[in-house]
């Protein structure tokens, strides 16, 4: 096979500054990371609550010992154990719905997205959602409409003269923009599928474990949980594991295990990484001084960062620095490793172009003190 052609295309992507590669983490230690023989201040990760380095390794050994350590089979095969239905049993408690454990987030989004709509439907989703939401709009064969970001005037426009050529509708959004950082308008999305007869997907990926009064999102803390009918969470960021749900109605999760492609046809998680979840997700309402200390964190970073000279986006855990200019902020990234801390640039296609970022994901784990010299590193 001729390589050329994508040989010239990985150069222009190197020549406009979007070059990825890979690197190895040697070590994990609290909220830092060992990279090369230098330990940094890990502000690249997600770990929000530093639960990844807390699970029982007892608990871990001892699932592996009873169940092995690869699931070998699909849950509708011989996947499916005692360990799943106790998490999604906690989960089910916790919400107050049913729950479906998924493989990752990503295949939670594909899977349900191409089993709710199809052809005859349409999608309505908001400009920055989440590259697997993307996907999961193209992949269900529906007709799909992109509203500017957070623009709930723009959205009700379309849903006005778009919504009645279709037999169903999905509205998609985040809950926490995971680029941004910013929050969506819940309850004026509630109101807009209740108005047009649409189904509300909520992604809670960035906001489970961090929100509400026991950690199960923004939809708890505005108490709308119950008007939201697809909650999708994640275990593999503040909870510090592996894997996905969704918070449904039972009809809905019965439905989702017979069309959901992504669950059908996919290797369960091994036993292991599920009794991770199970710990975390127990833990969640344990938590609230963690989380306050967060967002105390983000509020008094997000301020300094303000005096400098690139816009701060956001109001959540994440606070995105926005430097425009691909070459800019690889400099910069640079200079903050230089400094001690692991922040790698954000740059096209990930954001969009003239838009690339110093994203900063904190951790309860970490102290004014930890960011101080970041601070006057990218404000001076």
């Amino acid at each position: 096979m001729a390589w050329e052609a994508y040989e010239a295309e990985l150069a222009e992507i190197d020549l406009r500054g979007e070059k990825r590669r890979l690197l190895s983490v040697e070590a994990r230690r609290g909220p830092y990371v060992k990279v090369k023989g230098r330990w940094y201040l890990n502000l690249s990760s997600n770990d929000y609550l530093g639960l990844a380095s807390q699970v029982p390794w007892g608990q871990l050994a001892e699932a592996a010992h009873q169940l092995g350590l690869g699931a070998g089979a699909s849950r509708l095969l011989s996947g499916n154990h005692d360990l799943y239905e106790a998490l999604e049993s906690e989960l089910a408690r916790l919400y107050g719905r049913a729950a479906l454990v998924f493989g990752s987030g990503y295949m939670a989004n594909l899977g349900i997205i191409s089993a709710l709509v199809g052809r005859r439907d349409v999608i309505f989703a908001d400009r920055l959602i989440h590259a697997s939401l993307i996907d999961g709009l193209r992949l269900s064969g529906a007709t799909f409409y992109r509203y500017p970001h957070g623009d709930m005037a723009a959205l009700e426009r379309l849903l006005q003269e778009k919504r009645p050529r279709f037999r169903r509708a999905l509205i998609v959004t985040e809950s926490i923009f995971s680029m941004d950082g910013d929050l969506a308008d819940l309850a004026t999305l509630v109101r807009l599928k209740e108005a047009y007869r649409a189904i509300l997907l909520v992604d809670e990926a960035h906001a489970i474990g961090v929100r509400g009064e026991r950690g199960l999102g923004l939809a708890e803390e505005l108490n709308l949980i119950d008007n939201i009918d697809v909650l999708v969470g994640t275990f593999g960021k503040a909870l510090g594991a592996y894997g996905a749900f969704a918070i449904v109605e039972e009809g809905l999760k019965e439905y989702l295990i017979n069309r959901a492609r992504s669950l059908v046809f996919t290797t369960a998680l091994p036993a292991p990484v599920v009794a991770a979840a199970l710990w975390a997700v127990r833990q969640l309402p344990r938590l609230s001084r963690q989380r306050r200390h967060l967002q105390e964190l983000a509020t008094g970073l997000r301020q300094a960062l303000s005096r400098g000279p690139f816009p701060v986006l956001g109001e959540s855990q994440i606070v995105p620095v926005v430097v425009g200019e691909n070459q800019k902020t690889v400099e910069l990234s640079n200079r903050l490793r230089q400094a001690g801390f692991f922040v790698l640039p954000i740059r096209p296609p990930t954001v969009p172009r003239g838009s690339a970022r110093m994203r900063l994901s904190l951790s309860s784990e970490m102290t004014w003190k930890d960011l101080a010299n970041l601070v006057e590193l990218v404000v001076d």
